[in-house]
């Protein structure tokens, strides 16, 4: 698959949470909760662990959850609408996601990081058909791509969404359009991030000015 493929049906995938603040109306153990469908803690963990097997890098649990809940999302989004995503359509997308076959076959090859990676596919496809696109195939992709954020963003204000103060805030309904080109690549938020403690931990490394 192509970067550029890899880049399209990835575009859904790395919809960071906005952190930084608190959230209410999770239940005990439950890492997030979006319309009736809850995601717990020790969903969210296994996931980070198996995603970060089969990546060969750390993925993080913030990250993890984020995922899970943009899938959630475009799910109940896509029911709302009759969008539906069948297997002919999810299998190319989840080799897409990842970028290539040897990557893939670990995903597979593990049934959390499998599931993780099929919802990831899914919910990309899925935003590309609410955005009036066919699939990661059509010719209009990115246009079509970037409609369907833009409807889930503006269906999720509809969609009680509330977050574990563990991993953040979910704010306003709103969903980073920052996104990565795969699931082997930083996020941009997770780049600024690293740079500026970089940046810092550099700055306190300097020898101060002997006075």
């Amino acid at each position: 698959m192509s970067r550029k493929l890899a880049h399209v049906a990835g575009a859904a995938l790395a919809s960071v949470l906005l952190l930084g603040g608190c959230a209410e109306g999770t239940h005990p153990g439950a890492a997030a909760v979006v319309g009736g469908t809850e995601i717990t803690v020790g969903d969210v963990d296994e996931t980070s662990r198996s995603v970060t097997t089969a990546l060969g890098q750390p993925f993080t649990a913030s990250l993890a959850l984020s995922e899970l809940v943009n899938s959630a999302l475009v799910q109940q989004v896509a029911d709302q609408r009759a969008v539906t995503v069948t297997d002919a359509e999810l299998a190319p997308a989840m080799k897409a996601v990842v970028g290539d076959q040897a990557a893939y076959d670990k995903f597979v090859a593990d049934p959390v990081a499998e599931e993780f990676l099929r919802g990831v596919a899914k919910a990309a496809v899925g935003t590309i058909k609410l955005g009036g696109g066919t699939g990661i195939t059509d010719p209009n992709v990115q246009q079509a791509q970037q409609a369907g954020l833009v409807a889930v963003k503006d269906a999720a204000k509809t969609i009680d969404v509330s977050v574990s103060p563990r991993f953040g805030k979910w704010t306003d309904g709103a969903i980073d359009g920052k996104v990565s080109g795969s699931l082997s690549e930083e996020s941009a938020q997770a780049k600024a991030k690293r740079e500026a403690a970089e940046q810092q931990q550099q700055q306190q490394q300097q020898p101060q000015p002997q006075g």
